[in-house]
């Protein structure tokens, strides 16, 4: 397993590369079920689950496509939630709000991420560049500020106005970065949104947790040493 051409830049992606969203998303929602008002009735927290993660991945398609605003993506996931399990809309918004500001408190690192962030930052530029809401990704960034002090560029979606795997979101982050694509490695864990867009954009990838790849531009890896190891070699 190695890299095929020379890296001068890598990007890193943010949610569930660097930072554990998944874990985040699940235990801020596990944590509005046991609340003391039961936002979600009576359902069982696995039915609440299910129905969230069915639900968000759609409403961030589409938000991404431009059928949604923000407003929508943000608080309209929780109308579609509350409608899915049969309960009144008229508290989305306060929902909504309180989910964001649980989901905060459980922000943690992916297990070895940030090692393999400041070892390679060590030996070629790096930069992050993630979708999602501004305001939240820039929260995550001032709570794990080792990320934008070493950080070249950070480039975050709605910044942009295209979300990832849009080619000109990747277009921007090169130009930011000052780098031909095919120099760029980006690493992240979406197949969609990295590999396809990394691939897209004429960029290499390093696929975080992902299966075996048949494209000569694209590793998987599961262990961040792992990834250490191919820039060290690359670069």
């Amino acid at each position: 397993m190695k890299l095929t051409r020379p890296v001068r830049f890598v990007y890193f992606d943010l949610d569930d590369t660097l930072l554990d969203h998944s874990y985040a998303e699940h235990a801020a929602l596990q944590a509005l079920h046991a609340a003391e008002d039961r936002p979600f009735g009576t359902h069982t927290f696995d039915a609440v689950l299910a129905a969230y993660r069915s639900i968000n991945p759609v409403v961030w398609q589409r938000y991404a496509s431009g059928a949604y605003t923000k407003h929508q993506a943000k608080v309209g996931r929780f109308s579609q939630l509350l409608e899915r399990l049969t309960l009144p809309t008229d508290t989305d918004e306060q929902l909504a709000h309180r989910y964001l500001q649980t989901y905060a408190t459980f922000w943690r690192p992916v297990m070895g991420a940030m090692e393999a962030f400041q070892a390679i930052a060590d030996h070629v530029p790096v930069g992050i560049l993630t979708n999602g809401f501004v305001e939240v990704q820039q929260a995550k960034l001032r709570q794990f500020s080792m990320l934008s002090d070493l950080s070249a560029t950070i480039v975050i979606s709605e910044e942009v106005g295209v979300l990832k795997p849009d080619p000109r979101l990747f277009s921007e982050a090169a130009a930011r970065a000052e780098t031909r694509p095919e120099d760029i490695l980006y690493v992240g864990d979406s197949l969609t949104s990295d590999v396809h867009g990394s691939l897209g954009a004429g960029w290499q990838v390093a696929w975080y947790a992902g299966d075996p790849f048949d494209h000569p531009d694209v590793v998987s890896f599961s262990v961040w040493d792992q990834l250490t190891a191919l820039v060290r070699e690359g670069s």
